[in-house]
């Protein structure tokens, strides 16, 4: 472990906008107290006017999934030398545009894949146990039941294997699953090791899969991947699963595939709206679970990131090489 080196320069300007770093106790907090920093604290996700109005002056930024688009970029230089990602998603980030004005974008990988992978299995639970039916009818004085169904010998399709979806397929196993799997990058190692088979295309894991647990990131390649298409070469009832992105999947043609029966059931930590408006066709399906993109936030989860994400940014702000870049062929540079 590298020992960190702290500013005594007291006139930096930190611009922190993610909501579990702050409202979680933890050592992260003192990390980043002990650089002496000035920190500005908002509550994000911010949109892009909101990040606007809080950029110009600020020398590091830890964010969350905060719009960070060119125009913020440049209102944004060149005070601002490093990004931290709070997380490893970086969709909202104008990647392309940091790398040409030399900001370093700095992530947390390794950090959320058990406690994800974890939620996964609470949405699957949740859809096939009837989770929801029972609580929300017991909680008003009923007794009303519905049967589900095991999870034994059933088998889920993930797309998506890396750290997380691997952790997905671990669990799987132990529920006594058939796991297929769809990877470009693809572990021969870990398939071996946990039974999982290689599926040759998504078309093959639509075909085969009774649940489909979506763990891709959003690319240009995957905004919208599932769609009326896709479903209509899945199992009729087949349930599907994003602790990914929201624009992974296209809204409407989901809500439709709900409705007619061809999707049992949706499970999602994630929209393509967040916050999503009070009248956004998925919170009221019957057949939907929702919860508000919280897939990576436990405790323990938020201290890793969080920590991680104050350590990049020292480390970046020092000159020293942090411990992940998203565009590692910008030089980070000492702040003097």
């Amino acid at each position: 472990m590298r020992r960190l080196i702290f500013f005594t320069l007291t006139n930096m300007k930190i611009l922190l906008t993610t909501t579990s770093f702050q409202d979680t106790p933890g050592a992260h907090h003192d990390l980043l107290a002990r650089t002496g920093w000035e920190i500005v604290r908002a509550r994000g996700p911010l949109n892009e006017a909101d990040t606007l109005a809080l950029v110009g002056d600020v020398d590091g930024y830890i964010c969350g999934d905060d719009a960070i688009t060119r125009k913020v970029l440049e209102k944004a230089r060149p005070k601002l030398k490093v990004i931290s990602k709070y997380g490893i998603g970086v969709d909202k980030i104008d990647v392309k545009s940091c790398t040409e004005f030399g900001i370093p974008v700095l992530y947390t990988p390794g950090v959320n894949h058990t406690t994800v992978a974890e939620h996964t299995f609470l949405l699957l639970l949740a859809l096939e146990k009837n989770f929801l039916h029972g609580v929300d009818a017991s909680r008003k004085g009923e007794w009303k039941r519905k049967t589900g169904h095991e999870l034994l010998e059933k088998t889920i399709g993930i797309i998506g294997l890396g750290r997380i979806g691997k952790e997905v397929a671990i669990r799987a196993k132990a529920f006594g699953m058939n796991v297929i799997g769809f990877d470009v990058y693809w572990d021969e190692k870990f398939a071996k090791d946990h039974a999982v088979k290689r599926a040759a295309s998504l078309e093959e894991v639509f075909q085969a899969a009774d649940y489909i647990s979506l763990h891709t990131n959003l690319t240009p390649e995957t905004r919208g991947m599932i769609n009326a298409k896709s479903f209509a070469g899945m199992k009729k009832g087949v349930l599907i699963l994003n602790c990914a992105r929201g624009e992974i999947v296209n809204t409407a043609d989901m809500v439709a595939a709900l409705q007619s029966g061809q999707v049992g059931g949706y499970g999602t930590d994630v929209l393509d709206k967040e916050p999503p408006p009070v009248d956004h066709p998925l919170l009221k399906l019957p057949n939907v679970v929702v919860t508000p993109h919280i897939a990576s936030r436990t405790y323990e989860s938020v201290v890793r990131q969080a920590t991680t994400s104050v350590k990049n940014l020292i480390l970046a702000m020092n000159g020293e090489k942090p411990i992940a870049q998203v565009n590692p062929e910008v030089p980070v540079k000492k702040v003097v």
